[in-house]
């Protein structure tokens, strides 16, 4: 039985391996049939789905092209962005051309259409991709080495931020906090604007945030935009695969993980202070208010119509005592746009503007669902804005107050009159405004009149001077909520000890009377 027992294991251990080099063949063979494509019918996908933006040549001029930024790649010239090929092999692994068709990238146009093209057909938009640069027969010679992936440790990360830092190797463009804050203007090679990417931001990397992923773009660098290879042995530069790892694991741990967005937090919850209010920026009881973090898309309601936004999220955190409310509005601006000054010149697309905010909010609370229309308002539902800018050389930064029934019908305010004051602070990338107002003013048929327990429609924008934006080119948000909430009342507490003990004395006078009975009974 035992020799019986020890050859059926034998047998089981040998069918499971041969199982699993089945499956590995499977695997490793199915992406290469699939590599293989038809060009032909790629060519009636592409000319359906794809040449509106990347045109009928392939170069990246399709009707789409002015609206876009960046723009549609061009498949033309060979140069691809995203690839796992060697830092100087121009051809990339069709594996990386099917991953960006499959996934789309994150923060520009282009989607992914997994959920519209078949994987057969996804590979045969690759392969006729490839007609337009002249790869149909070429072959990568070389691939990244990975080498031994080095786990994400705080020795690792630790060694990765030294890296990152020393002599400016990434700070001079993804300054020193990581969000994308450079020092200069960067171009790509058909002389577009680009912006370093904001590594606190990790949802909006092209090729995902995964340590290996970001292994490589280390590696290769970006060709087309000014993103080094940093496995170039003719870089001055030049990191070791241990050191691209470690790098590579300090930029995961940049990634933000309270300012998210996250759509099931959509009410702006404002907590009671103890005392006065926060009068600044970096008033550490702000770290104590639950952050709501939107998406900021560009105004294309109203013309001029804006496109090519920078700005792509705001985080918003409030408190309010018995006089007053504040707000405090947070957003990620890779430069401090101040026209006049000679840096913000030199990095800024001509001509600069002032960065700048603004908040949107109802004259009258609505008590149904109906909303004014979140563009500046309507006739019959007026709204008051607030606005900062940050400011000029000759001037200091200003806080306006407006009415708006609509884009064509704004009343300018005397902001002062209101209560209405603000304090700013840019550090790092970011800027930090506050907004107090009183709870109400003396003008409540213009003003807003807080109250406790209200849902409050309110709604942002934002202005990045650096982009030329100002006016109506600007990053707006939809209404969201913001709520007052009550103080905690001790009225629950005093039901709870009245019922508490109404119940004990209850329970006493039954065991009182079950005593009682025990004792005539005897």
């Amino acid at each position: 039985m035992n020799n019986s027992g020890n050859a059926m294991r034998k047998i089981n251990q040998l069918m499971i391996r041969l199982l699993g080099a089945m499956l590995a063949m499977l695997f490793t063979v199915a992406p290469a049939i699939a590599a293989s494509g038809d060009a032909e019918n790629g060519k009636i996908i592409y000319e359906k789905r794809c040449i509106w933006c990347h045109g009928g040549d392939g170069d990246g001029s399709g009707a789409a092209e002015k609206f876009l930024n960046p723009p549609p790649r061009n498949f033309e010239d060979g140069q691809y962005k995203f690839k796992t090929t060697g830092f100087d092999d121009m051809v990339p692994n069709d594996e990386d051309n099917f991953r960006m068709v499959r996934d789309g990238m994150p923060g520009t146009a282009m989607p992914g259409w997994k959920a519209l093209l078949s994987e057969q057909e996804m590979w045969d938009v690759v392969q006729y991709v490839k007609t337009f640069a002249g790869y149909e027969e070429e072959k990568p010679e070389t691939q990244i080495d990975y080498g031994t992936q080095i786990p994400t440790s705080p020795e690792s990360i630790a060694a990765g931020k030294k890296l990152f830092e020393d002599g400016d190797r990434c700070v001079e463009c993804h300054g020193k906090a990581g969000k994308g804050s450079a020092t200069k203007s960067l171009k790509g090679d058909y002389k577009e604007r680009t912006w370093p990417r904001n590594l606190t931001k990790p949802w909006t990397f092209r090729a995902s945030n995964d340590p290996k992923d970001i292994f490589s773009r280390i590696s290769t660098g970006i060709p087309g935009t000014q993103m080094p290879s940093f496995a170039d042995p003719k870089s001055k530069k030049k990191l070791s695969i241990e050191e691209r790892w470690n790098v590579a694991n300090y930029v995961v741990s940049l990634a933000k993980t309270k300012e998210v967005v996250d759509a099931e937090n959509t009410v702006i919850k404002a907590e009671v202070a103890e005392g006065d209010l926060p009068a600044t920026t970096d008033d550490e009881r702000w770290d104590q208010a639950v952050p709501s973090t939107f998406l900021l898309v560009p105004q294309i309601i109203g013309k001029p119509r804006f496109f090519k936004p920078s700005n792509d999220t705001i985080t918003v955190r409030a408190m309010y005592n018995d006089k007053a409310v504040a707000l405090l509005l947070e957003w990620d601006d890779r430069s401090k746009s101040i026209p006049g000054d000679e840096l913000a010149e030199k990095i800024g697309d001509s001509p600069i503007s002032e960065d700048g905010v603004a908040v949107q909010l109802p004259v009258v609370i609505p008590t149904e669902m109906e909303k004014p229309y979140w563009g500046m308002g309507d006739a019959t539902h007026p709204v008051n804005i607030w606005q900062w800018k940050s400011g000029t050389t000759k001037a200091p930064e200003t806080i306006a107050l407006s009415n708006a029934m609509g884009f064509a019908t704004i009343e300018k305010r005397d902001a002062a009159a209101s209560g209405l004051q603000i304090k700013s602070s840019y550090d790092n990338g970011t800027w930090r405004v506050l907004f107090t107002r009183p709870l109400s003013t003396d003008d409540a048929e213009k003003d807003l009149q807080f109250a406790e327990g209200r849902f409050i429609p309110v709604a942002f924008a934002a202005w990045d001077g650096s982009n030329s934006e100002s006016g109506s080119k600007h990053t707006m948000t939809t209404w969201y909520w913001m709520l007052l909430k009550p103080a905690p009342s001790s009225m629950p507490l005093a039901i709870a000890v009245l019922v508490m003990g109404l119940l004990l004395g209850g329970l006493m006078w039954w065991a009182r009377s079950a005593a009682a009975k025990d004792t005539e009974n005897a």
